[in-house]
């Protein structure tokens, strides 16, 4: 099959299936990401961005949809390396920890 009725062609399509579910995540907090799914969501991303540039013919429809989907999976983890390493909890700010000391 060519064309439009191959896999090749309609994959990428259904891919951006996970692209939206990942920006409809931006709304959960933090603590409920995974590591571990959002660091395949961007580094399949990315494979896969590189990989539609050198197939040929060219797949530009996996190349914008593997774009974004490294794209949030990569802000999804920076939300959740900002939560859980450089957040101070309210505990810690009140026992003195996390203070900016500055000299004068």
């Amino acid at each position: 099959m060519d064309g439009r009725m191959a896999v090749h062609f309609w994959a990428p399509t259904f891919k951006w299936g996970i692209t939206i579910a990942n920006v409809t995540d931006f709304s959960k907090p933090p603590e409920t990401l995974s590591y571990p799914q959002q660091l395949a969501v961007a580094v399949s991303g990315l494979i896969w961005a590189r990989y539609s540039t050198i197939v040929t013919p060219k797949n530009w429809n996996l190349f914008s949809v593997s774009v974004g989907m490294s794209a949030t999976g990569i802000y999804q983890l920076a939300r959740k390396t900002q939560q859980d390493y450089y957040n101070l909890s309210e505990k810690n700010v009140g026992e003195g920890e996390g203070r900016m000391v500055t000299k004068v």
